[in-house]
């Protein structure tokens, strides 16, 4: 199993570290260099962490744990309006990027008012293009309990409720946090702060459960093996939007259209085989951009005899 770790240190001596990864069967997912100093995202076998760990004491460097690196989370809420919660749904977005995470933001189109609040089926299947999802879900208990959980009741990818009011569980959920509500400024004082890093505890405890999941049924290849891989294209390469292509726990976003490269995708090879024949290449229900779902190593043994 690979494990992802940031090393933030300088650049002198910095393609000894580089050397070491590779040797190791690693990937480098993200580089960012300011002046001297370098911080790269890095997945490496966990077996192997210790040598990572040597090497970066000798170039003077840290590492830093990023438990949601390798992961897209999206934070929604019924709108993104004043009416419900702008500042905590951003404060919480924000937050799991500390992490590693990559997040969106997502208000649904009926979600003003107890009644009338409603997901519709497109809503779900963007959601569910996603690795985990935060509901927010107000204030009110009532209108909590008896209304809003029926937003993400058939979500099916896991799904962290936050809410206001004090409950000891809600239904259809994998996790809940109370005590956070609609606010009208940032979350800044310590019991806020937190209640932030509890919100980031229950995504990470969310996240290890299916990755351990994954591990009983191992993906054929990593997405960091994928990942590596689709950087070679011209396409990729030339992409302008921020992160063109972004790991999944079981998969990755490649932001290039579907319909113009989805023959150069499906012949994309890795050790050897097919991507079409080690993954599920789909479109993108938002924006110009590819979804791949790894096939786990079952399904594609099977497929060959």
């Amino acid at each position: 199993m690979y494990e992802v770790l940031m090393f933030d240190g300088g650049v002198h001596k910095i393609d000894e570290l580089l050397d070491l990864i590779e040797d190791l069967g690693g990937f480098v997912l993200q580089r960012t260099q300011v002046q001297v100093m370098v911080t790269l995202t890095i997945a490496i076998p966990a077996e192997d962490r210790p040598l990572i760990e040597k090497k970066t004491a000798e170039l003077g460097g840290k590492i830093v744990e990023v438990p949601l690196a390798g992961t897209e989370i999206a934070v929604i809420g019924p709108t993104l309006g004043r009416h419900h919660m702008p500042h905590p749904i951003c404060d919480i977005a924000e937050h799991l990027r500390r992490y590693g995470a990559i997040t969106i933001v997502m208000g649904l189109a009926r979600g003003r008012g107890r009644k009338t609040c409603q997901i519709s089926a497109a809503e779900k299947a963007i959601i569910e293009e996603y690795d985990a999802a935060i509901f927010m879900l107000g204030n009110f208990k009532e209108c909590v309990t008896h209304e809003k959980i029926d937003l993400y009741k058939d979500i099916q990818i896991p799904v962290v409720t936050v809410i206001g009011p004090e409950l000891e569980s809600l239904p259809h959920c994998e996790a809940l946090v109370c005590g956070v509500g609609r606010k009208v400024e940032r979350m800044r004082r310590s019991e806020e702060i937190a209640k932030l890093e509890e919100i980031a505890d229950r995504v990470k405890e969310v996240i290890d459960k299916r990755r351990k999941e994954i591990e009983e049924d191992p993906l054929f290849v990593h997405p960091s093996e994928v990942k590596d891989a689709l950087e070679d294209i011209d396409a990729v390469q030339e992409c302008l939007r921020p992160a063109p292509v972004v790991l999944h726990v079981d998969g990755l976003r490649v932001k290039i259209p579907y319909k113009k490269h989805l023959k150069e995708l499906e012949g994309l090879e890795v050790y050897g085989r097919k991507l079409k024949d080690i993954a599920t290449i789909s479109d993108c229900r938002l924006g110009d951009s590819t979804i791949i779902r790894i096939k786990t190593k079952a399904e594609v043994e099977g497929k060959v005899r």
